[in-house]
């Protein structure tokens, strides 16, 4: 049981380490928001989605629903959109987040958080596809209580991360009082959301075309 709580716990950090539009987004949130209490919707929503994830793929269900080509395609198509948004906000926002003052009158709302949030959960095929591939395919070795084990540890450090990162965004607030930092920060995760919604277009062009 201890070994399949360790395993959960090493594959959780394999996958959500990297560099992703949901690293991106909760760090960010973290930075702008006035107070860490208000960039707590975009984590909760995260976790919860990774949660459900998990479990999806823990149970099997993931891999059913993903045999539809179809399905897939119209993931990539919407996270597409979504991403292309995504990377317009936050370069948009470098340009106004020149001060603490002007990072409070941008910080999104509580319901957008968690609808972008959700957005960069659900709408990412490749994070869903790796859950399912890498989570999914590990827990089917353990049953029973080492199966919980196991999950558990990987939802575990899933809502550790993002309040993790929530609380490093809010640490690069208070040390960048200009905020000159964060709107580089912003513009360079703009094109690395961007580049993520190109890769995302030409799997999907690809994926209709053969």
């Amino acid at each position: 049981m201890v070994e399949a709580f360790i395993h959960g716990i090493l594959l959780a950090f394999g996958l959500i380490l990297p560099l992703g539009v949901q690293n991106v987004f909760i760090f960010n949130q973290g930075a702008i928001q006035p107070q860490f209490k208000q960039a707590l919707p975009a984590v909760l929503t995260a976790a919860f989605c990774d949660t459900l994830l998990i479990l999806l793929a823990v149970q099997g269900v993931s891999l059913i629903i993903f045999q539809w080509d179809w399905l897939k395609q119209i993931l990539y198509g919407v996270g597409f959109v979504f991403m292309l948004f995504i990377g317009y906000s936050l370069w948009k926002s470098a340009g106004t987040q020149t001060t603490v003052e002007n990072r409070g009158k941008t910080a999104l709302t509580g319901r957008k958080q968690m609808l972008f949030a959700a957005s960069v959960s659900i709408f990412n095929p490749h994070a869903i596809l790796d859950t399912i591939g890498v989570i999914g395919t590990s827990s089917l070795q353990y049953e029973d209580e080492r199966k919980w084990a196991f999950t558990l540890a990987a939802i575990g450090i899933s809502w550790l991360w993002f309040l993790g990162l929530a609380a490093a965004g809010r640490m690069l607030r208070t040390a960048d009082t200009s905020g000159k930092l964060i709107a580089v920060f912003n513009r360079i995760s703009a094109i690395t959301i961007w580049g993520i919604a190109c890769y995302m277009l030409i799997t999907l062009l690809r994926g209709l075309i053969s």
